[in-house]
């Protein structure tokens, strides 16, 4: 029975790689760890997986050693972060040391404790920073430009991995992740938000719907969750130590496409006012990225298109 010790279990990311467990006759045991522990979290209950949880402080080493030690993962998805770049904006330095410390208690703690297991550090399409449409689609080698202080908190762990991966042999495999789209998302995000709205306009008889956006031209890799957890189980069976891989879809739609997509799809009028508070400084203005390293040296694709992703996350709403 494979042990998966998966951090910030609370998560939506989170939930759909239990979902993706699930699905396979193999058992498995995992242990959720979360600051907060969502009460939604404390009723899981799977047919295939022996399900457990513990409340803590990532930051807290000394706690996080004793769980980590007693459990004995071999497998560690570390999904834990504070992953909005409006937040690293408003809170920076919180949102910078809570991004990379807890990354290094758990790297330091498999390496003092010399526990084999395998980790999956995942990081940000964000760390691509601003660049010309011609570099797109945007590859693993490519120089980075982190733009925001997630970014660059993000692109901190990753130099940690590598440094970990070469000084000390820790398997760790890397990703950058792109913008991750599904059910259960929190609508502090964008599409999620933009879906409710329009969702609760519907619910209200209303056939014109205005929404109070920020910048609705800046283009994104928009991939969904499921695909994300799909790459996330492969990478850590057949991925290679210490690479470095693009999870994307490879194909890139600006928030004015995603919301008249929606507005097909709820059969509505919708219009869009921007509010000048909700336009992030010095945003990247596209991302598009390749999954081709992942795919020819993994096998892994992305199977479902934005009007997939979309019709699910309304019915989840």
């Amino acid at each position: 029975m494979k042990k998966y010790l998966i951090t910030g279990i609370s998560g939506f990311v989170a939930y759909h790689f239990l979902e993706h467990l699930n699905k396979f006759d193999e058992k498995s045991e995992v242990l959720g760890l979360d600051q907060n522990i969502s009460q939604e979290v404390k009723k899981y209950s799977y047919k295939n997986i022996k399900f457990n949880y513990i409340e803590l402080n990532l930051l807290e080493y000394k706690t996080l050693e004793t769980t980590i030690v007693s459990f004995s993962p071999d497998f560690i998805v570390h999904m834990a972060s504070f992953s909005s770049v409006g937040k690293s904006w408003e809170i920076p330095l919180e949102s910078f040391l809570n991004n990379t410390n807890i990354f290094l208690n758990i790297a330091e703690i498999v390496r003092h404790s010399k526990i084999n297991c395998r980790i999956l550090s995942i990081g940000s399409s964000e760390e691509y920073g601003n660049v010309k449409e011609s570099y797109l689609p945007l590859k693993e080698d490519m120089v980075l430009h982190p733009g925001n202080p997630y970014a660059v908190a993000r692109v901190s762990q990753e130099m940690l991995s590598k440094c970990y991966v070469d000084a000390y042999k820790l398997d760790i495999i890397l990703t950058r992740s792109f913008n991750h789209i599904g059910a259960r998302q929190r609508t502090d995000f964008a599409i999620p938000s933009f879906t409710k709205q329009i969702d609760e306009g519907v619910k209200q008889g209303l056939k014109e719907i205005k929404l109070i956006t920020g910048d609705i031209t800046v283009v994104r890799d928009f991939i969904d969750v499921r695909d994300v957890v799909n790459a996330y189980f492969s990478l850590l069976n057949n991925g290679k130590s210490g690479e470095l891989y693009n999870v994307c879809s490879g194909k890139g739609h600006s928030l004015k496409d995603v919301i008249d997509l929606l507005a097909k799809i709820f059969n509505v009028q919708v219009t869009t006012e921007t509010d000048p508070k909700r336009v992030r400084p010095h945003d990247n203005r596209i991302i598009i990225g390749s999954y081709e390293k992942i795919k020819s040296q993994v096998g892994w694709e992305p199977e479902f298109s934005l009007e997939d992703s979309l019709r699910t996350l309304i019915k989840s709403i």
